[in-house]
Formats: structure tokens, C-alpha cells, sequence
């Protein structure tokens, strides 16, 4: 009877079988980094996002009754207790005045406050949005709703 012999084969992988799972580690490493986002900039797009939701909201009722109304941040000494405040509406008790987040600021490029109505064109505006180091900027042109834009010069 004839034995069969086994091959002495060597046990393990291949230096290209490595290279590749080593490969594919570093880009799934890479992706997983790359979908990691800070904590701040996903704070201050949603402080954006109601900043523009709001803005639209006292756009259309400054529009709808006639009313000449602006939006401006309120800060130091003049502050009344609010992050900002409606002028020019007729108060609400649903209308928020406060950031979500501390820390927020505001830079309204040139000028104090936003204009909001009652004429349907009120020009180009933009507002600077910042907490910490990171920025959104959010702006419209005039006819369009505000929008979050690409940030200009930091």
C-alpha cells in the first residue's frame, strides 16, 4: 500500500495576503476618521440651520402684516438677558431669543442688524455665525431665503 506523504508546505500567510489586510485596515481607519466630525461644527450648522428657519419665519410675518422689522444680536451692556431679539414684531412667547449653545457669537457684515421687511426685496445680507475656532456663514441674497453658505475669509 502506498502511503501518501504530504508536501512539507510552510504554514502562515503571504507577504502580499498582509499588505493587503494592512491596506484595508488603513482605509477603513481613514473613512471612520473622515466621518468623525467636531462636536462644535455640528452645534454651530444646527444653530445655522434654526438661525435661518427663524429669519424666514419673521421675514414672511414682517412681509404679511406690513411691519418694518429687523433681527440683531444683542451683547454688553444693552443686553436685556437674550442672545438676540426680534425688533419691529409683535412679541411671542414661542419666538426664541436664546442660542442652544453657549458660546455662540454673531458678526453681521456690515451693519448692526438685519433687515427683515416689510419690503419682499431687503438686499443682500450676511451673518457670521462662530463658536470657538470653528465659522458658518449664513447669507441671502435679497429675494432668496437664507442659506448656509461656504464660509468667506475667516
Amino acid at each position: 500500500m502506498a502511503r501518501h506523504r504530504r508536501a512539507a508546505g510552510h504554514r502562515g500567510f503571504t507577504l502580499i495576503e498582509l499588505l493587503v489586510v494592512i491596506a484595508l485596515i488603513a482605509v477603513a481607519a481613514g473613512v471612520a476618521s473622515l466621518a468623525l466630525r467636531d462636536g462644535s461644527q455640528v452645534q454651530l450648522e444646527r444653530e445655522a440651520e434654526r438661525l435661518a428657519a427663524l429669519l424666514e419665519g419673521a421675514r414672511a410675518e414682517a412681509r404679511s402684516a406690513q411691519l418694518p422689522a429687523r433681527w440683531e444680536p444683542t451683547t454688553g451692556v444693552d443686553s436685556d438677558g437674550t442672545d438676540f431679539r426680534f425688533i419691529g414684531l409683535p412679541p411671542s412667547p414661542d419666538r426664541p431669543s436664546h442660542w442652544m449653545a453657549d458660546g455662540v457669537t454673531v458678526d453681521i457684515v456690515g451693519s448692526l442688524a438685519v433687515r427683515l421687511g416689510p419690503e419682499p426685496l431687503i438686499g443682500a445680507q450676511r451673518i457670521v455665525l462662530r463658536l470657538g475656532d470653528q465659522r458658518v456663514d449664513l447669507a441671502t441674497d435679497g429675494l432668496g431665503p437664507f442659506t448656509i453658505v461656504s464660509g468667506g475669509p475667516p
